[in-house]
């Protein structure tokens, strides 16, 4: 399983790449694998200020729905298009083509809390 050690990373399995004031957002590899085939996602939040751990979408699998959760605090600045027609961009490139949400950071300092992929690695070992 693939946790690129330049991402942080959230008890509930999104990742954030964080670049200067703005950040991308998705699932990791461990999600989208324990979902399966991903088939809609609904992110109704563009454009609104969504507090860290707060529901900002779901993620709809073949059989189940899961929220998502935002990792740090910021407003919801563009949703990845792409996914719209192509939901399984999510199962074939996580950490890229599949992000989710771009977002303007409102409280940088935030992200010191999140997991590092090590730490990511050992919680989902358990």
């Amino acid at each position: 399983m693939n946790f690129p050690a330049d991402l942080k990373y959230t008890k509930d399995h999104e990742w954030i790449r964080i670049e200067g004031d703005h950040a991308y957002v998705g699932i990791t590899d461990y999600a989208q694998g324990e979902l399966g085939e991903i088939v809609f996602v609904d992110i109704p939040t563009e454009g609104e200020t969504v507090a860290r751990e707060e529901v900002f979408g779901t993620i709809e699998a073949v059989k189940t729905v899961s929220d998502l959760f935002m990792p740090v605090s910021g407003e919801v600045q563009e949703v990845n298009a792409e996914l719209e027609d192509k939901p399984e961009l999510v199962n074939e490139d996580a950490y890229g083509k599949g992000w989710l949400i771009k977002v303007s950071l409102s409280d940088l300092s935030e992200a010191e809390e999140l997991l590092s992929a090590d730490e990511y690695r050992e919680l989902i070992a358990k």
